[in-house]
């Protein structure tokens, strides 16, 4: 970086190539000019001397961040692309995502894909955004955000950060999110983001349609209305929206009026009186806060008609069916009384761990077995998805069209009521785009069963060992999953509202989607840990062979750094194409851990890196994967990095990276071992120390 002859700021490569420069078309450059980086995050331009005038800031340029006090100025010419990200987490260019508006009048935030919205805030009434749910903490930071119309045609989105905290700001990613977060002294906190569900991209449910992202399906009609295509509608695809069962009358001669059927008010004392008089898009139900909103309906759909008619029906009806219409309520009555008891019941089952102790959960859903037997065809093999260590999964069709994945716990499974309480405790409070969504479960008689939301392309193992389907694994794809699965961990460690430490994690325990999305499932073996709490202890060792780390192995001592662990032998997995558990370099006994840590001394990772992604193109984000999944894989958890720190590492955040020790388990017991039980390291002579463990269970 300098400052050049006529007094522009560059940034240059090592061939002295301008990649970057502050172009300003009147310079100073018969000044001394200096470069600053203020404590705001302000990169400067300034002539030197007592009385410096600054020349240049980065605040008046922002691309992909805004700190506090960035003034985001917004015009007619420029209404979508105030912000934009990275095309991606390796280039600079800008990519299909940006951030801007679309009204002068009520202003909103919209985050653009292309020209069509993806997300958008709802409009700004001088205090908070209308179209977000706030929590009592995130309504303090809304309160930061100020916006004043300007006279010259353009909007201006101050962010001024919340004053008891430091170095908050607001970042948008290559992939359409936008996220704030803030520096409590010891690690980045993440305060807001969006989108978070389905409900939040933008028209999800189409026009007159409802989101709700608790129910299931997510979608309904709004009253008055049905699916314009039904079929589409059962399949789970609501794009297509709703459409009026009966037409207004829009006072037509001799037809009776419309009427408003209250959702929500469409007056906010800030925003002023808004209405719509097309198609009702981008509809969302909230648990809490929100407006209400009128919607006109015809006179037919109000539910409102001539009280005399009505009093003459009524009479006839309970006249002519009275004794039936008794009948039919005491039968109905004691069917509702056993199913409520039956639901309590459950209910109770549910609230309480195998000790007794009283748990407490999410609102969960509860399936009926009748309804699950039906979805999968009375659990047929050819619905079987696979058999894990709870026992088999089932891809089933509820009656609405959406595909669910059910797990049902197996008479023989060495799991047991534990691990199905531990699972319905943990994942039911979280929501993250990289966590498998949990949408209920069922216990009845002696069933046990979670339902998922169903993955249609498996789990990454059945991509990854397979020499035929690894080919579908491109270098892209593979990054994209190992991005998402450090995501996913962050969340876990450190951004949901329980510190959760998973114990768990190997390739068939990532699920993908359509479109190889990857997504953190079993949370069986899983562990809450308090907020202050780095670590535990277990005489129960739970989790996969070769997925384990030394001190949890061996010790029974499991935290953040086990999961890190881990990690990186995915990862390592992930960039050579072998599975850990089945690698055996037969003359030197080496795990793929051990043959990887071979190859890195000596300077040539060209033979293990999986041929199908070795091109010279990608060449240095795959060493680099290799080098952090290395850094995961150190044999003593201090020298391992944070799961916040190693996802800086995958994406280039951190740019300079330690050199790695030795892992742990780098080779395989030989026969000559197996009296000892010993795990070898590379020098013989080291020495090992051994505790004892009540029981280990592998998976």
């Amino acid at each position: 970086m300098k400052v050049s002859a006529d007094g522009n700021l560059q940034v240059l490569n090592g061939r002295n190539d301008v990649l970057w420069s502050s172009n300003m078309s009147v310079t100073a450059a018969n000044a001394s000019l200096s470069a600053q980086l203020l404590d705001t995050g302000n990169l400067v331009l300034f002539t030197s001397g007592t009385n410096g005038t600054m020349v240049w800031q980065s605040f008046d340029h922002p691309t992909d961040s805004l700190m506090p006090n960035t003034k985001l100025i917004i015009s007619n010419s420029n209404m979508k692309h105030a912000l934009q990200p990275w095309k991606s987490p390796s280039d600079p260019s800008f990519g299909r995502f940006s951030v801007g508006t679309d009204s002068f009048i009520h202003s909103q935030v919209i985050i653009w894909d292309g020209d069509r919205p993806h997300w958008r805030s709802g409009p700004w009434n001088g205090n908070i955004f209308l179209g977000l749910m706030y929590t009592d903490e995130a309504t303090n930071y809304a309160n930061t955000y100020i916006r004043q119309n300007d006279k010259d045609g353009t909007i201006d989105f101050v962010y001024t950060g919340a004053s008891t905290l430091a170095y908050s700001h607001y970042a948008f990613s290559y992939d359409g999110t936008i996220s704030e977060k803030w520096w409590d002294g010891k690690k980045w906190q993440y305060v807001w983001g969006a989108p978070v569900t389905e409900c939040d991209l933008y028209g999800s449910c189409g026009a007159f349609g409802s989101c709700n992202p608790t129910s299931s399906p997510v979608c309904r009609c709004l009253k008055g209305f049905r699916p314009k295509n039904p079929e589409e509608w059962k399949k789970g695809n609501w794009t297509n929206g709703c459409v009026r069962k009966v037409s207004l009358q829009c006072g037509i001669q001799g037809g009776k009026d419309d009427g408003f059927y209250r959702l929500a008010y469409a007056y906010d004392a800030g925003a002023g009186c808004m209405y719509w008089s097309k198609d009702l898009i981008d509809i969302q139900e909230f648990s809490s806060g929100g407006l209400d909103l009128y919607l006109r309906l015809p006179h037919s759909e109000l539910g409102t008609s001539n009280k005399k008619i009505v009093v003459i029906i009524v009479t006839v009806i309970l006249g002519t069916i009275g004794v039936a219409a008794l009948t039919l309520f005491i039968r109905w009555k004691i069917m509702t009384q056993r199913k409520a008891q039956r639901k309590n019941e459950q209910l109770e089952n549910l609230k309480h761990d195998e000790n007794g102790h009283q748990v407490q959960l999410e609102e969960l859903p509860l399936f009926e077995f009748k309804r699950l037997a039906t979805a999968t065809k009375d659990f047929q093999d050819s619905n079987k998805l696979g058999q894990g260590g709870f026992g088999p999964v089932y891809k089933g069709t509820l009656e609405d069209g959406v595909q669910i994945a059910v797990k049902r716990l197996s008479a023989a499974s060495g799991q047991g009521i534990e691990e199905f309480m531990n699972e319905v405790v943990v994942i039911s409070k979280l929501q993250h785009r990289n966590l498998v969504k949990l949408l209920g479960c069922c216990i009845e008689n002696k069933e046990k069963m979670l339902i998922y939301e169903y993955m249609p392309n498996k789990s990454l193992d059945f991509f990854l060992f397979d020499p035929v389907k690894r080919e579908l694994l491109s270098w892209e794809k593979r990054f994209t999953i190992i991005e998402g699965i450090s995501r996913g961990l962050v969340y876990l460690h450190r951004d949901s509202r329980l510190r959760i430490i998973h114990r768990d994690l190997k390739a068939s325990n990532i699920l993908l989607d359509e479109d190889l999305i990857p997504k953190i499932s079993d949370f069986g073996m899983a562990r809450i840990f308090e907020n202050k709490q780095d670590q535990d202890n277990t005489r129960r060792v739970v989790g996969t062979y070769g997925y384990m780390s030394p001190e949890y192995a061996m010790e029974g001592h499991f935290s953040e750094k086990s999961d890190v662990y881990s990690f990186g032998v995915l990862l390592l997995e992930i960039m050579t194409g072998k599975k850990n558990n089945n690698f055996w370099l037969d003359e030197q006994s080496l795990t793929l851990l051990g043959y990887v840590w071979k190859l890195w001394n000596e300077d040539d990772l060209q033979p293990v890196i999986d041929p199908l992604i070795a091109e010279p193109t990608f060449s240095p984000e795959i060493l680099r994967c290799i080098h952090v999944g290395l850094l995961c894989v150190q044999e003593f958890p201090g020298d391992r990095p944070s799961t916040s720190t190693l996802l800086s590492m995958i994406v280039s955040d951190i740019v300079d990276l330690p050199c790695p020790k030795q892992p742990g388990f780098i080779r395989r017991l030989v026969s000559s071992d197996t009296d000892s039980s010993q795990l070898h390291g590379p020098k013989s002579s080291s020495s090992s120390n051994y505790v004892s463990i009540t029981h280990l269970s592998g998976r």
